[in-house]
Protein backbone atom coordinates (compact mmCIF):
# COMPACT_ATOMS: atom_id res chain seq x y z
CA UNK A 1 0.00 0.00 0.00
CA UNK A 2 1.38 3.63 -0.39
CA UNK A 3 1.84 5.93 2.03
CA UNK A 4 1.79 9.29 1.87
CA UNK A 5 4.93 11.42 3.77
CA UNK A 6 2.72 13.79 5.51
CA UNK A 7 0.37 13.02 8.65
CA UNK A 8 -0.72 13.46 11.75
CA UNK A 9 -1.89 11.25 14.62
CA UNK A 10 -2.31 11.35 18.62
CA UNK A 11 -2.47 9.17 21.18
CA UNK A 12 -3.53 9.04 24.76
CA UNK A 13 -3.19 6.61 28.22
CA UNK A 14 -3.94 7.63 31.22
CA UNK A 15 -2.03 5.84 33.49
CA UNK A 16 -1.66 6.15 37.90
CA UNK A 17 -1.80 9.62 38.41
CA UNK A 18 -0.51 10.87 34.83
CA UNK A 19 -1.84 11.10 31.87
CA UNK A 20 0.00 11.11 28.25
CA UNK A 21 -0.35 12.16 25.61
CA UNK A 22 2.04 11.65 22.48
CA UNK A 23 1.01 13.69 19.05
CA UNK A 24 2.96 12.87 15.84
CA UNK A 25 2.85 15.40 12.78
CA UNK A 26 5.57 15.00 9.46
CA UNK A 27 6.24 16.88 6.19
CA UNK A 28 8.04 16.05 3.21
CA UNK A 29 11.77 15.11 3.42
CA UNK A 30 14.44 12.98 1.52
CA UNK A 31 15.56 11.70 4.44
CA UNK A 32 14.18 10.52 7.94
CA UNK A 33 14.57 13.44 10.17
CA UNK A 34 12.97 13.02 14.11
CA UNK A 35 12.60 15.89 16.56
CA UNK A 36 10.77 14.88 19.94
CA UNK A 37 9.69 17.70 22.55
CA UNK A 38 9.42 16.47 25.87
CA UNK A 39 9.72 17.34 29.50
CA UNK A 40 13.39 16.80 30.07
CA UNK A 41 12.44 14.85 33.19
CA UNK A 42 11.45 12.11 31.34
CA UNK A 43 14.21 11.82 28.74
CA UNK A 44 15.05 8.19 29.51
CA UNK A 45 11.77 7.37 27.10
CA UNK A 46 13.25 9.34 24.46
CA UNK A 47 15.41 6.24 22.78
CA UNK A 48 12.36 4.50 22.86
CA UNK A 49 9.89 6.66 20.96
CA UNK A 50 12.55 7.14 18.11
CA UNK A 51 13.10 3.45 18.19
CA UNK A 52 9.17 3.05 17.44
CA UNK A 53 9.22 5.81 15.31
CA UNK A 54 11.89 4.37 13.18
CA UNK A 55 10.20 0.98 12.80
CA UNK A 56 6.87 2.93 11.41
CA UNK A 57 8.46 5.33 9.12
CA UNK A 58 10.95 5.56 6.66
CA UNK A 59 11.35 9.48 5.44
CA UNK A 60 10.37 12.56 6.23
CA UNK A 61 10.61 15.21 8.68
CA UNK A 62 8.99 13.49 11.78
CA UNK A 63 8.01 15.81 15.07
CA UNK A 64 6.85 14.55 18.16
CA UNK A 65 5.09 16.24 20.82
CA UNK A 66 4.79 14.79 24.63
CA UNK A 67 2.49 16.16 26.91
CA UNK A 68 2.78 14.81 30.61
CA UNK A 69 -0.32 16.09 33.08
CA UNK A 70 -1.27 14.64 36.69
CA UNK A 71 -4.48 13.60 37.34
CA UNK A 72 -3.87 13.49 40.77
CA UNK A 73 -1.87 15.01 44.06
CA UNK A 74 2.03 13.80 43.66
CA UNK A 75 2.36 11.83 46.41
CA UNK A 76 4.92 12.49 49.32
CA UNK A 77 6.70 11.53 52.45
CA UNK A 78 6.86 13.37 55.10
CA UNK A 79 10.13 12.51 58.01
CA UNK A 80 11.09 13.64 61.04
CA UNK A 81 14.28 16.36 60.90
CA UNK A 82 15.65 14.67 64.12
CA UNK A 83 18.70 16.64 64.27
CA UNK A 84 17.05 20.23 63.61
CA UNK A 85 14.71 19.50 66.41
CA UNK A 86 16.94 18.31 69.23
CA UNK A 87 18.61 21.74 68.13
CA UNK A 88 15.05 23.80 68.50
CA UNK A 89 14.65 21.71 71.75
CA UNK A 90 18.02 22.03 73.52
CA UNK A 91 17.94 26.21 72.39
CA UNK A 92 14.14 26.23 74.16
CA UNK A 93 15.30 24.66 77.34
CA UNK A 94 18.51 27.19 77.45
CA UNK A 95 16.28 30.07 77.47
CA UNK A 96 13.72 28.61 80.07
CA UNK A 97 16.51 28.49 81.82
CA UNK A 98 18.46 31.31 81.69
CA UNK A 99 15.43 33.37 82.25
CA UNK A 100 13.84 31.49 84.29
CA UNK A 101 10.87 30.85 82.27
CA UNK A 102 8.27 28.36 82.58
CA UNK A 103 9.04 25.08 80.07
CA UNK A 104 5.79 24.91 78.27
CA UNK A 105 7.76 23.16 75.11
CA UNK A 106 5.16 20.55 73.45
CA UNK A 107 5.30 19.09 69.88
CA UNK A 108 3.20 21.63 67.96
CA UNK A 109 5.60 24.19 69.13
CA UNK A 110 8.21 22.47 67.68
CA UNK A 111 6.38 21.31 64.79
CA UNK A 112 5.95 25.33 63.73
CA UNK A 113 9.79 25.62 63.75
CA UNK A 114 11.17 25.78 60.01
CA UNK A 115 13.05 22.72 58.62
CA UNK A 116 11.49 20.29 61.49
CA UNK A 117 10.33 18.29 58.91
CA UNK A 118 11.40 17.11 55.58
CA UNK A 119 8.84 16.60 52.57
CA UNK A 120 9.76 14.76 49.59
CA UNK A 121 8.49 13.33 46.97
CA UNK A 122 7.47 9.99 45.97
CA UNK A 123 10.53 8.51 43.61
CA UNK A 124 8.78 7.92 40.54
CA UNK A 125 8.37 4.19 38.99
CA UNK A 126 10.42 5.33 35.63
CA UNK A 127 10.13 1.57 34.35
CA UNK A 128 6.38 1.84 34.30
CA UNK A 129 5.96 5.74 33.30
CA UNK A 130 7.94 4.56 30.18
CA UNK A 131 6.09 1.51 29.39
CA UNK A 132 2.94 3.65 29.35
CA UNK A 133 4.65 6.39 27.42
CA UNK A 134 5.68 4.07 24.65
CA UNK A 135 2.31 2.97 24.70
CA UNK A 136 0.41 5.93 24.15
CA UNK A 137 3.16 6.82 21.30
CA UNK A 138 2.48 3.82 19.81
CA UNK A 139 -1.40 4.62 19.46
CA UNK A 140 -0.25 7.95 18.50
CA UNK A 141 1.94 5.96 15.22
CA UNK A 142 -0.49 3.76 14.39
CA UNK A 143 -3.06 7.02 14.08
CA UNK A 144 -0.37 8.60 12.09
CA UNK A 145 0.19 5.60 9.92
CA UNK A 146 -4.02 5.45 8.96
CA UNK A 147 -3.90 8.76 7.74
CA UNK A 148 -0.60 8.20 5.76
CA UNK A 149 -2.49 5.05 3.83
CA UNK A 150 -5.52 7.04 3.46
CA UNK A 151 -3.63 9.61 1.57
CA UNK A 152 -1.60 6.94 0.02
CA UNK A 153 -4.62 5.74 -1.44
CA UNK A 154 -5.61 8.82 -2.84
CA UNK A 155 -2.15 9.50 -4.43
CA UNK A 156 -2.27 5.82 -6.04
CA UNK A 157 -5.18 6.77 -7.78
CA UNK A 158 -4.29 10.14 -9.00
CA UNK A 159 -0.72 8.52 -10.19
CA UNK A 160 -2.87 5.23 -11.66
CA UNK A 161 -5.14 7.62 -13.60
CA UNK A 162 -2.24 9.79 -14.70
CA UNK A 163 -0.21 6.57 -15.86
CA UNK A 164 -3.30 5.62 -18.23
CA UNK A 165 -3.37 9.17 -19.90
CA UNK A 166 1.09 9.05 -20.10
CA UNK A 167 0.21 5.60 -21.70
CA UNK A 168 -2.59 6.82 -24.27
CA UNK A 169 0.06 9.16 -25.61
CA UNK A 170 2.35 7.12 -26.08
CA UNK A 171 0.07 4.95 -27.89
CA UNK A 172 -0.55 7.55 -29.95
CA UNK A 173 2.96 8.40 -30.62
CA UNK A 174 3.75 4.72 -32.30
CA UNK A 175 0.71 5.58 -34.49
CA UNK A 176 1.49 8.84 -35.63
CA UNK A 177 5.48 7.86 -36.40
CA UNK A 178 5.06 5.28 -39.38
CA UNK A 179 2.52 8.40 -41.14
CA UNK A 180 4.72 10.73 -40.89
CA UNK A 181 7.44 8.80 -43.25
CA UNK A 182 4.40 8.07 -45.98
CA UNK A 183 3.33 11.78 -45.34
CA UNK A 184 7.52 12.79 -45.95
CA UNK A 185 7.64 10.05 -49.13
CA UNK A 186 4.60 11.82 -50.36
CA UNK A 187 6.29 15.20 -50.30
CA UNK A 188 9.24 13.62 -51.60
CA UNK A 189 7.93 12.63 -54.21
CA UNK A 190 6.19 15.35 -55.65
CA UNK A 191 9.00 17.78 -54.75
CA UNK A 192 10.97 15.39 -57.33
CA UNK A 193 8.03 15.42 -59.81
CA UNK A 194 8.03 19.16 -59.65
CA UNK A 195 11.88 19.39 -60.61
CA UNK A 196 12.09 16.42 -62.85
CA UNK A 197 8.71 17.60 -64.75
CA UNK A 198 8.17 14.95 -67.89
CA UNK A 199 11.73 13.15 -66.88
CA UNK A 200 11.13 9.95 -65.63
CA UNK A 201 11.55 9.03 -61.43
CA UNK A 202 14.13 7.09 -59.95
CA UNK A 203 11.54 5.35 -57.53
CA UNK A 204 14.68 3.25 -55.62
CA UNK A 205 16.31 6.85 -54.72
CA UNK A 206 12.67 7.96 -52.87
CA UNK A 207 12.78 4.63 -50.89
CA UNK A 208 16.35 4.95 -50.13
CA UNK A 209 16.01 8.61 -48.76
CA UNK A 210 12.37 7.61 -46.95
CA UNK A 211 14.55 4.45 -45.47
CA UNK A 212 17.47 7.21 -44.11
CA UNK A 213 14.44 9.65 -42.60
CA UNK A 214 12.38 6.54 -41.22
CA UNK A 215 15.60 6.00 -39.40
CA UNK A 216 16.47 9.39 -38.14
CA UNK A 217 12.94 9.53 -36.84
CA UNK A 218 11.81 6.27 -35.55
CA UNK A 219 11.03 6.22 -31.70
CA UNK A 220 9.98 2.48 -31.66
CA UNK A 221 12.76 2.41 -28.52
CA UNK A 222 11.60 5.09 -26.94
CA UNK A 223 7.78 4.41 -26.66
CA UNK A 224 8.61 0.23 -25.82
CA UNK A 225 10.83 1.54 -22.99
CA UNK A 226 8.33 4.20 -21.77
CA UNK A 227 5.89 1.33 -22.14
CA UNK A 228 8.21 -0.37 -20.08
CA UNK A 229 8.83 2.18 -17.22
CA UNK A 230 4.82 2.58 -16.76
CA UNK A 231 4.55 -0.78 -16.32
CA UNK A 232 7.14 -1.25 -13.65
CA UNK A 233 5.98 2.42 -12.00
CA UNK A 234 2.48 -0.04 -11.93
CA UNK A 235 4.00 -2.66 -10.04
CA UNK A 236 5.87 -0.27 -7.48
CA UNK A 237 2.45 1.49 -6.71
CA UNK A 238 1.29 -2.04 -6.14
CA UNK A 239 4.27 -3.37 -3.84
CA UNK A 240 3.51 0.01 -1.81
CA UNK A 241 5.97 2.39 0.44
CA UNK A 242 8.34 3.30 0.73
CA UNK A 243 9.20 3.75 -3.03
CA UNK A 244 9.34 7.46 -3.14
CA UNK A 245 12.57 7.87 -3.73
CA UNK A 246 12.71 4.63 -6.45
CA UNK A 247 9.73 6.21 -8.31
CA UNK A 248 11.68 9.66 -8.41
CA UNK A 249 14.56 8.29 -10.20
CA UNK A 250 11.98 5.93 -12.80
CA UNK A 251 9.81 9.24 -13.52
CA UNK A 252 13.51 10.90 -14.28
CA UNK A 253 14.36 7.60 -16.87
CA UNK A 254 10.55 8.07 -18.24
CA UNK A 255 11.48 12.12 -18.92
CA UNK A 256 14.70 11.19 -20.91
CA UNK A 257 12.46 8.73 -23.13
CA UNK A 258 9.83 12.13 -23.80
CA UNK A 259 12.43 14.61 -24.34
CA UNK A 260 14.33 11.79 -26.93
CA UNK A 261 10.94 11.27 -28.93
CA UNK A 262 10.55 15.39 -28.80
CA UNK A 263 13.58 15.84 -30.29
CA UNK A 264 12.76 13.56 -33.17
CA UNK A 265 9.18 15.06 -33.51
CA UNK A 266 9.07 16.76 -36.48
CA UNK A 267 5.17 17.69 -37.05
CA UNK A 268 3.10 19.47 -35.40
CA UNK A 269 0.84 16.62 -33.85
CA UNK A 270 3.52 14.70 -32.51
CA UNK A 271 5.27 17.62 -30.91
CA UNK A 272 1.43 18.91 -29.03
CA UNK A 273 1.45 14.91 -27.77
CA UNK A 274 4.88 15.57 -26.33
CA UNK A 275 4.06 18.77 -24.80
CA UNK A 276 1.04 16.88 -23.44
CA UNK A 277 3.47 14.07 -22.16
CA UNK A 278 5.42 16.23 -20.58
CA UNK A 279 2.93 18.11 -18.77
CA UNK A 280 1.64 14.50 -17.30
CA UNK A 281 4.66 13.77 -16.24
CA UNK A 282 5.45 17.07 -14.55
CA UNK A 283 2.04 16.07 -12.63
CA UNK A 284 3.20 12.98 -11.50
CA UNK A 285 7.05 14.00 -10.29
CA UNK A 286 4.94 16.41 -7.95
CA UNK A 287 3.00 13.73 -6.70
CA UNK A 288 5.80 11.79 -5.84
CA UNK A 289 7.45 14.46 -3.77
CA UNK A 290 4.24 13.12 -1.51
CA UNK A 291 5.59 9.81 -1.68
CA UNK A 292 7.32 7.59 1.46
Amino acid sequence: MLKSMTGYGRGQINGQGRSFLVEVRSVNNRYLDCNIRMPRVYACAEDGIIKQVKNTISRGKVDVFVTIENTAEEPVTVTLNEGVAAGYKKALDTMAEKFNLKEDISVSLLSRFPDVFKVEKVPEDLESMTAELHQAAALALADFDAMRSREGEKLAEDLLSRLDTLEEFDRIVEERSPQRVAAYREKLTARIQEVLEDRQLDESRILTEAAIFADKVAVDEETVRLRSHIAQFRDMIAGGSPIGRKLDFLVQEMNRETNTIGSKANDLEMSSVVVDMKAELEKIREQIQNVE
